[in-house]
């Protein structure tokens, strides 16, 4: 069979670290354009995978007439970049946060629907071993119902990590919309969710710019998550993790605790309340600084090639973005946001 054809637009970090070396090793994928505002950096991945390099993302639709496209612009592009690709007749990968509105996400699955493509939203999140192991093992009921949890994701901010540096979108309410909250926050949202097979019901949030300055995007988030099985627990995103990054989730159940991300060697430990202790070493969690494959990629194409429907979907994707949406308004009204 012939192989996928893939466009990217957005040649930033994301795409350098990820989509496009996991396209590259992907035997039924064949990278043929690249689009970027900066014309040298396209033209160093054709150079380097093929294809050719655009500034117009129009014409490179037009063009190449890909069968996907991976989003991997700065937020408030995701919408009108993925919509068209849609029109276009290509399947889509639309980076995280999906979108800055509930209303463009919408516009997003219904181009999706119209034009019958896949979208899928880049939630890496759920992908990786330890999260996989998790979930497995919250699957075999032994720990009985989750109760309370928690779950964290911060690092020292988008400096170190965009192609940019301090001079990035990132830090640009204008193009990012929303801060750590959307690039770290939405990430925890989704596992979340997904982990416990359960809703946010209601959220209390306390988003704040706390320490970077010269932007007015938040770099700290706190909030308190209800789920509609009457589990609580606290979410927390953060960009001034200057020394220590965390990546973790606990969850306290009926009938023991999970420990996933906390110890370098063992990501998932379960302490049983009769004393026993489990340990798994299933592979660590993504860093910025070590990078391994997301398995998005891989997850994405497997889904054209098989005419099968993402799991994780558009609709997936807004119901993880409609989380951190509920964080800003609780952040603005300082009352709790119920979500329907």
């Amino acid at each position: 069979m012939s192989k996928i054809k893939v466009a990217i637009v957005g040649c930033g970090t994301i795409s350098k670290k990820r989509h496009i070396p996991e396209y590259a090793a992907n035997p039924n994928a064949e990278l043929v354009g690249f689009c970027d505002v900066i014309l040298e950096r396209a033209e160093g991945y054709a150079q380097q995978y093929g294809g050719r390099a655009y500034t117009s993302y129009e014409e490179m639709l037009k063009t190449e007439k890909p069968d996907a496209v991976s989003v991997c612009t700065p937020n408030v592009l995701h919408a009108p970049y993925a919509i068209a690709a849609a029109n276009a007749g290509a399947h889509v990968l639309v980076e995280k946060p999906m979108a800055t509105t509930a209303e463009d996400a919408l516009a997003m699955i219904e181009a999706a629907k119209k034009n019958g493509v896949f979208l899928m939203a880049g939630q890496n999140q759920r992908l990786m071993p330890p999260h996989q192991k998790a979930k497995e093992i919250l699957q075999t009921g032994r720990l009985g119902k989750v109760i309370s949890f928690r779950t964290s994701f911060g690092h020292p901010g988008p400096e170190r990590w965009s192609i940019d540096g301090r001079d990035s979108w990132f830090f640009r309410k204008e193009e990012a919309i929303m801060g750590a909250m959307g690039d770290l926050g939405v990430h925890k949202a989704d596992l979340i969710r997904w982990l416990l097979g359960d809703e946010v019901a209601e959220v209390a949030a306390f988003v704040n710019t706390l320490h970077k300055e010269g932007t007015d995007v938040d770099d700290n988030a706190t909030c308190i998550l209800r789920m509609k099985s009457g589990a609580v627990g606290t979410l927390v995103a953060s960009w001034t993790y200057y020394k220590g990054g965390d990546n973790s989730t606990v969850l306290w159940c009926e009938n023991g605790v999970m420990h996933i991300g906390t110890h370098p060697v063992d990501q998932v430990i379960v302490e049983f309340r009769d004393g026993s202790i489990e340990k798994y070493q299933v592979g660590a969690m993504a860093t910025n600084e070590k990078q391994v494959p997301s398995g998005i990629m891989d997850a994405f194409i497997k889904s054209i090639v098989t005419n099968t429907q993402p799991t994780i979907s558009g609709e997936e994707g807004l119901k993880s973005l409609t989380v951190i949406l509920a964080a800003f308004e609780s952040q603005a009204s300082k009352k709790v946001v119920s979500i329907s």
